[in-house]
């Protein structure tokens, strides 16, 4: 029988009891939480579990389900381990969702036990707790007044027994996890333990570069993504401590205190960090700024496998001195490589950010996919800009007909839960239908990603048009925050752009220009247009006529997760954000 996910952490427990797995900010100072520890607390939880009628069962379609709604904690990753252990299936939902999605996903998932993380989630989730049947128990991390304490489950003597443990099989179910997705409800990907184990064996490999060094992690990312919770079962495997951030306002302190040598992020999060450098530079006066954007034009031409000029090896390793030894201690001054995934990175940032001597590792997977498909690699050999690597081993990717990405491997889903004819629709003779665009480059050893097949679009004059290769070229532009392409069945394609509110002001003061009363008035503003019009011709330099930006509406406010206009995950909510938008789109199109 093969390795269940609490394997992973029976087996550094074993090796290293006193390690350090988890650390969190209680009370103002770290706390941490070695293997053994973690273990006992995990076992005497999933004990409590099975006291409360949850049971280990093979058949999927009637598994007792386990959920949490919390941010990133010990606890969290404590409670998975031990609803695992008890037999249970967590299923992990994001804290943004709304009250009628999570009361369609419980009613789905038939939902026994939840976990609650704090007073606010439980107040703002408490209708649609009371429109769950199968619902009997509720818990919270905090103290809540009139809810359970979690503790009243660890606090026993008790610990479940190795025999029960045994019992679960490496293909049983280990979780459902809801995506939340850009249309309709949201689907259940039912991973068995085989499906994950097998991506963190086939994973990691390629964090050689923590070998040999006291590690530790920054984790921000939220857990309920498989990306986050993947990384966590392979950073105990290679015995790192994970450290988790405070909240995501405060990274930046927390990279600082931890100085881990990784972490894991999306492209948002990397161009955030990104534009706050960027902006602390543009204060830069005199030979200071001078500097500055000498190293960045550096960075900018930067290209690991290019044998470069003695001069320009010299001007980068000045340039690391001076100017990317700061960035590299923003960062606590330990970070080797940065890990990436979820949506497409822009290359400049890959080039400047390897440049200043961190590693981006940008990868490619989906959560039915449990999720890694493919990653740029630490060492050059499989690292290329603009592609998302080499496929990982024991997973196979081919191309369809019309280059959609079709997968293969002990990785791939057991399916959509109870939801048989969608499951029908992507898993076609053992092959998984991704819906994502590609094709094979350096001899079909790397594979690189074009567009979403459901994000492509037609003109009314029948040309295909990709948004996402527009959109992340636009991105580049300091003066664009976000971006979406339109034009499905229209003449020319449109854009719609949140512009960089920040970099307007740098841009205003340093031309003496006075700033306007309100946002609507700025964007009026006869200087602001003429610099979107430049952008816009810089840029479209780059594109064909077909896929050129023709016209564009400034948006006011940012598109978030909590207005709706992207997922958890930071992919853009197409659909919403047309239906939003639909009278700005109306009005570039007369």
């Amino acid at each position: 029988m093969g390795r269940k996910l609490f394997d992973v952490v029976a087996d550094r427990k074993s090796k290293n009891p006193s390690s350090v797995l988890l650390a969190a900010k209680e009370a103002g100072n770290w706390r941490t939480y070695n293997a053994q520890e973690v273990w006992d607390t995990a076992t005497a939880l999933a004990y409590s579990l099975q006291q409360l009628g949850i049971q280990y069962k093979k058949n999927v379609e009637n598994v007792d389900t386990v959920a949490i709604i919390s941010n990133n904690r010990p606890e969290w990753v404590i409670t998975d381990l031990g609803t695992q252990m008890s037999g249970g299936v967590l299923t992990p939902i994001y804290p943004t969702v709304s009250v009628n999605e999570l009361a369609y996903i419980f009613n789905e998932a038939q939902v026994k036990v939840v976990f609650i993380a704090n007073k606010e989630l439980y107040e703002r989730f408490l209708p649609a707790f009371k429109l769950v049947p199968s619902l009997q128990h509720v818990f919270s991390f905090d103290t809540i007044e009139g809810v359970h304490h979690w503790s009243t489950l660890i606090n026993i003597q008790k610990q479940l027994s190795t025999d029960e443990l045994a019992k679960i099989e490496d293909e049983s179910l280990a979780t459902i996890i809801y995506t939340s997705g850009t249309t309709g409800n949201p689907k259940g990907v039912m991973l068995s333990h085989k499906n994950i184990v097998s991506n963190i064996e086939n994973s990691i490999q390629y964090f050689s570069f923590t070998d040999g060094i006291e590690k530790k992690a920054l984790s921000f990312l939220p857990l309920n993504h498989i990306f986050e919770r993947m990384c966590t079962y392979l950073y105990f495997e290679k015995g790192i401590s994970i450290y988790y951030a405070e909240s995501m306002d405060t990274i930046g302190d927390n990279l600082k205190e931890v100085k881990p040598v990784v972490f894991t992020t999306v492209p948002r999060l990397l161009e955030k960090v990104y534009e706050k450098i960027y902006n602390k530079g543009l204060e830069l006066k005199g030979i200071k700024r001078a500097l500055f954007f000498w190293a960045l034009r550096l960075g900018d031409q930067f290209d690991h496998r290019e044998k470069k000029s003695w001069w320009y090896t010299t001007q980068l390793n000045l340039a690391n001195k001076l100017i990317f030894s700061k960035w590299r201690a923003a960062l606590g001054g330990e970070v080797i490589a940065i890990v990436t995934g979820s949506a497409a990175c822009q290359e400049r940032l890959i080039r400047v950010f390897t440049a200043a001597k961190l590693t981006i590792m940008e990868g490619y997977g989906l959560t039915e996919t449990s999720p890694v498909v493919s990653v740029n690699t630490f060492e050059s050999y499989g690292r290329k800009y603009g592609t998302v690597g080499v496929v990982i081993p024991s997973v196979e990717v081919k191309l369809a007909e019309d280059n959609e990405i079709l997968c293969k491997g002990p990785n791939v889903m057991m399916g959509y839960y109870k939801q048989p004819a969608l499951t029908a629709e992507v898993i076609k003779d053992g092959w998984f239908y991704t819906g994502d665009i590609g094709t094979f480059v350096e001899n079909n050893t790397i594979l690189k990603l074009t567009d979403r097949k459901k994000e492509m679009f037609k003109t009314s004059g029948g040309k295909y048009v990709a948004p996402q290769v527009i959109e992340n070229k636009f991105k580049e532009s300091p003066f664009i925050e976000q971006i979406m392409v339109i034009g499905a069945d229209k003449k020319f394609i449109c854009a719609l752009i949140v512009p960089s509110l920040t970099n307007l002001k740098n841009y205003f003061e340093d031309h003496d220009l006075s700033w306007p009363s309100s946002t609507a008035e700025l964007l009026k503003h006869e200087r602001v247009q003429k610099l979107m019009d430049q952008q816009l011709h810089k840029f479209n330099e780059h594109f064909n006529h077909t896929e050129q930006i023709k016209k564009y509406a400034l948006l006011p406010q940012e598109w978030t997760v909590d207005t709706g206009e992207i997922t958890p995950t930071l992919k853009l909510k197409r659909k919403v954000i047309m239906e939003k938008y639909s009278q700005e789109i109306e009005a570039i199109y007369q």
